[in-house]
């Protein structure tokens, strides 16, 4: 077992009914069938946290509409509407596309989804027949560029995961990154000149960025961004881009799995980019997996969704 830097994990217990039951295969359906599903609300500061929704399904990767209205979400391999105050989720139309797993967003202008299944896919916002994006698979959705042409993602290509373009369109795809390490977790600045993501590549799984552009030859423009005693995955920032967000499991975890104590955190962007981060703890909980794969600010950038996880009722 790793050593437990942290004294939240030190301090935590994971219950017995919680025991890890998720596919090491990336892509495929979650099955835990021990966890209730949480929908929660926090401010940036980690306060006023609210449940707005809770099933004894599996749901996953809340996005926040641009209008402030809606979270998407999805659970059994489908898309979910839920209203951003809370209610009963509302499926999304997505034709024969029936595998859907937890890397999906919205464009910047609230009227597309992208969503990953294989491939990815953009459909209209009220649902319809998906048209598939990407050539390969597996692709994993991401990032939706500011200016809603291009889309950013995970794949697997021989051997390796790397951060790749497409336009949404569809066409070629573009390489960003080739380190023989594991790249995941692409989204963009809203300014669009950086792509923040997550990399094992240093020996520890941190946070990196790198000119939207690419990370250039041999990756020389990649900067690493968080370097301490945690596995750091799927950056955010805020729409504001004063803010990043991040989910960060004890350090020694392998990839990230789900029903593990977690933390979100978070890191100002406000700064000087050659200065040593300022990271604080926003919010503990038990998820990983699920929890923050993609974009969950509000369009305010004072609040963001999240999904957290407990053991149903015997």
């Amino acid at each position: 077992m790793p050593t437990i830097q942290s004294s939240f994990f030190r301090n935590a217990r994971l219950p017995a009914v919680l025991a890890l039951a998720v596919s090491a295969s990336f892509g495929q359906p979650l099955s835990r069938e021990t966890v209730r599903s949480h929908v929660n609300v926090a401010s940036i500061a980690g306060e006023g946290k609210r449940e707005v929704f809770s099933s004894d399904r599996l749901f996953e990767a809340p996005n926040w509409s641009p209008d402030g209205r809606y979270l998407v979400l999805n659970s059994g391999g489908k898309l979910w509407r839920l209203k951003a105050e809370g209610g009963k989720p509302e499926l999304i139309p997505t034709g024969a596309v029936n595998r859907i797993n937890n890397d999906h967003g919205i464009s910047p202008d609230g009227k597309w989804l992208a969503i990953s299944a294989g491939p990815i896919y953009v459909l209209p916002w009220a649902g319809g027949v998906p048209e598939q994006v990407t050539p390969l698979a597996p692709s994993y959705y991401h990032g939706w560029s500011p200016d809603g042409k291009t889309l950013v993602y995970c794949a697997r290509r021989d051997t390796n995961f790397d951060i790749y373009a497409i336009g949404v369109s569809g066409g070629q795809e573009v390489r960003l990154t080739v380190n023989a390490g594991y790249d995941d977790g692409p989204d963009y600045s809203p300014d669009g000149k950086w792509i923040y993501f997550n990399s094992d590549r240093s020996g520890s799984w941190d946070i990196w960025r790198m000119p939207a552009a690419g990370a250039g030859p041999d990756d020389k423009a990649a900067e690493r961004t968080t370097s301490d005693e945690m596995e750091d995955w799927f950056p955010h920032p805020s729409p504001d881009g004063k803010w990043l967000i991040f989910l960060s499991y004890e350090k020694g975890t392998k990839g990230h799995p789900a029903n593990q104590h977690v933390v979100v955190r978070r890191m100002s962007l406000s700064r000087d980019a050659s200065a040593a981060p300022g990271i604080a703890e926003v919010v503990k909980l038990f998820g990983g997996q699920g929890t923050l794969n993609v974009n969950s600010w509000s369009p305010d950038s004072k609040r963001f969704a999240y999904v957290s996880y407990s053991p149903k009722p015997r």
